[in-house]
């Protein structure tokens, strides 16, 4: 049976082509070399110009040549509001410079608020001043906390000496005697209670296990050499006390036990519609302290429970199959297994990009990592787990991975195609 072959065209080329015809309008949307932002892709084109949830043949990192068209007119089309969105965008960034704010990056926060704007007014008017002071005020006047204030706080020199002084306190304190080993008797209670908690979650058990330190229990070895390093939460051997530290960067923030205080608290206080219900500066550092040098290095026994059932659940992503059908580790595992690219680099190896190996190499490492930053979001908005809602954490852990690392290859398949 002969297999037929659809010619496709490299998504990214197509958006480069269909871009550069609409010039220097959409300057402030482009890189030096007139290609559209990694931004402006994300939050301008995919979302609101080329919507691939609705057009699918639009989603591929290769488009099939007989779509080539469409997507480069759906691009075309919207020329004059995206042109309107670059000069809604520079207004900002002058409103945003006149005001001296500094907190967050301006192309998350303005970029969907400009295509908004120009789709509402058109290019900016006389008012646009007035405009721009109105949606600056909308993101950035909100009650909470802000980075430059945290920045402000922790680089004090009378605040850095007690923060410092917190700090080896709690990481000099000796290992709560509440939480020995975890017993063959708390790994079969956790294994229990994933056997049944995509669909009848135990909650007499989750309780029981919450009551009982289950999750500060299993934390004990993470001080061995390794043990915290193989879980993919450190690059170092063993935890060390954190820095205060000054700034952070989303694109470059270190593994969760090797942040500082600020890049611990750097992205729930850059989300602006997250913000208004943590504490304030003070309360905020001095509790990532504490939290710090617990078990987990989290605050609260569910969320410890939580990272615990995870990284019992997540063990068959790598693994020979432990769970039984219907557990939590065989859905994750047959979630994962579903996804092609999973499988392609399983079966060949060296048929896919050097990226990708890694990134299914290392799944579970990252997974382990996206599912301590969302206990930690949620101890710090005050969102407790409860056991009905364990299966959809760590569910959806895994389907944020999954298409994380889809964005990954389609960039690489892409770069490929160009080059």
């Amino acid at each position: 049976m002969s297999t037929v072959r659809v010619a496709t065209l490299p998504r990214g080329a197509l958006v480069a082509r269909a871009w550069a015809g609409l010039g220097d309008a959409v300057a402030p949307l482009s890189n030096a070399a007139g290609r559209p932002l990694t931004r402006t892709v994300k939050l301008i084109l995919d979302p609101l110009v080329l919507r691939p949830v609705l057009h699918p043949e639009f989603a591929a990192g290769a488009i099939a040549a007989e779509h080539a068209d469409a997507l480069t007119s759906r691009i075309a089309e919207a020329g004059p509001v995206l042109a309107a969105t670059a000069s809604w965008f520079a207004v900002l960034k002058k409103e945003r410079r006149r005001r001296w704010i500094t907190d967050g990056n301006p192309q998350d926060l303005y970029f969907q608020r400009c295509f908004e704007l120009a789709t509402a007014h058109g290019e900016p008017g006389p008012d646009a001043a007035d405009v721009a002071a109105a949606v600056l005020a909308e993101v950035h006047e909100q009650d909470g906390p802000t980075v430059a204030a945290l920045r402000d706080h922790v680089t004090d020199p009378e605040h850095a000496a007690e923060l410092n002084r917190l700090l080896d306190t709690a990481w000099s304190a000796a290992r709560p005697s509440g939480a020995p080993p975890a017993s063959a008797a708390v790994s079969a209670a956790t294994s229990s209670f994933l056997a049944t908690c995509a669909v009848t979650p135990d909650r007499d058990l989750f309780d029981a296990l919450v009551t009982g330190s289950a999750g500060s229990a299993a934390a004990a070895d993470l001080d061995r050499p390794g043990v915290a390093l193989a879980h993919g939460l450190t690059s170092r051997e063993r935890p060390v006390r954190p820095e205060l530290g000054r700034g952070a960067s989303k694109a470059n923030l270190p593994k969760p036990f090797d942040r500082s205080i600020v890049e611990r608290l750097f992205a729930p206080l850059t989300n602006a519609f997250q913000r208004a219900g943590l504490a304030d500066v003070p309360t905020l550092a001095r509790r990532e302290i504490a939290r710090s040098a617990g078990p987990w290095q989290l605050a609260e026994e569910r969320s410890r429970l939580v990272v615990v059932l995870g990284r019992d659940a997540s063990a068959d992503l790598v693994g020979p199959p432990t769970g039984g059908p219907g557990s939590a580790a065989a859905r994750l595992r047959s979630r994962w297994e579903r996804e092609a690219y999973v499988h392609r680099a399983l079966r060949m190896p060296s048929a896919v990009p050097a990226e990708l190996r890694a990134d299914v190499r290392g799944v579970r490492e990252a997974y382990l990592r996206r599912l301590w930053v969302r206990v930690h979001g949620r101890e710090l908005r005050h969102e407790t787990v409860t056991s009905d809602q364990v299966w959809d954490v760590l569910d959806g852990v895994l389907r944020s991975v999954i298409l994380d690392q889809r964005d990954r290859l389609r960039s690489v398949l892409e770069r490929e195609a160009v080059a």
